[in-house]
């Protein structure tokens, strides 16, 4: 099952979920979640620009240490099973 199936299929609202997983940019979310998710594409489009202002953003947000190490494991994990974009083609 693909993530974003498994979103939809947990997800209390399954177009929202729809929305995220397409593009969360145009989804109305709340601004914990939207940071964690402009975090978390940041950490996976550019890694190497990941700056100590971002972990700052999250801590702004209202996120505590532990749930920030979470966004970053998490994003982590999700990267480790994922394709890569050179090897989707």
């Amino acid at each position: 099952m693909s993530h974003g199936a498994l979103l939809r299929q947990h997800s209390d609202d399954p177009i929202l979920a729809s929305h995220v997983m397409h593009d969360y940019t145009k989804a109305d979310l709340e601004p914990k979640t939207r940071s964690m998710l402009e975090f978390a594409t940041k950490l996976t489009k550019e890694p190497g620009s990941m700056v100590k202002a971002d972990v700052g953003k999250l801590r702004a947000a209202g996120l505590s240490d532990d749930e920030i190490l979470s966004v970053v494991l998490i994003t982590c994990c999700l990267l480790s099973t994922s394709p890569s974009p050179r090897d989707r083609g």
